[in-house]
């Protein structure tokens, strides 16, 4: 699936270069920001429930967890390269965010609490990239289906997390959609140099 995860990246590198000067220094909803969050508000304790359970897979114990059963997989399944990936790519989203935070500036609740991008929106979004992208590439689907499947579960994974920050007031609707891109933005890069590396040694393992 190479020929698509390029341009994705780089669509989505793109908008989070759009999003965070359109957003940067702020410390206000936008527009888009303000809908979404009416939409939400008044949110009963039952959602709340389980947007805590979410937001705690974006936490350091939860996503801890989560990467070492995936690289704990990837070994058990003799894909060593496919655990690079799952710490190196996760790692870099979550790293990517935490520079992009203090580049943009953007802060809710207070000039302490930097907001964009989503940090927890960016690693389960780039966890579940990783995982689908390994799943696809073993099941053989064709290029196109593969293609859907792992953009289809990425969202899934980004909307879940996002909605989750919006309903516990962590971070604004776009600072959710910054994070999902950048998480679009850093996994292919980080795969292709993943391949590239390893393609480059003596032994190729896959």
């Amino acid at each position: 699936m190479r020929g698509w995860l390029g341009p994705v990246a780089a669509v989505a590198a793109l908008v989070v270069v759009v999003l965070g000067v359109l957003y940067a220094g702020g410390g206000r909803p936008g527009g888009v920001d303000a809908r979404i969050l009416a939409a939400v508000e008044g949110t009963g304790p039952r959602a709340r429930h389980i947007a805590l359970a979410t937001d705690f897979l974006g936490e350091p114990l939860g996503a801890a967890i989560l990467v070492a059963a995936v690289v704990a997989g990837c070994l058990l399944l003799r894909r060593p390269r496919g655990a690079v990936l799952a710490v190196a790519g996760v790692g870099l989203a979550v790293v990517t965010t935490r520079v992009l935070k203090h580049l943009v500036g953007r802060t809710i609740h207070g000039d302490e609490n930097l907001s964009y991008p989503s940090g927890h929106t960016a690693f389960l979004t780039a966890l579940a990239l990783v995982v689908t992208l390994l799943a696809t590439g073993r099941s053989g689907l064709g290029r196109t289906a593969g293609a859907v499947l792992v953009l289809l579960v990425a969202l899934v994974a980004g909307v879940a997390m996002g909605w989750a920050q919006v309903v516990l007031g962590a971070h604004y609707p776009t600072d959710a959609l910054g994070g999902w891109f950048t998480a679009l933005a850093v996994i292919p890069a980080t795969a292709w140099a993943v391949d590239r590396v390893a393609g480059s040694g003596p032994h190729r393992t896959r």
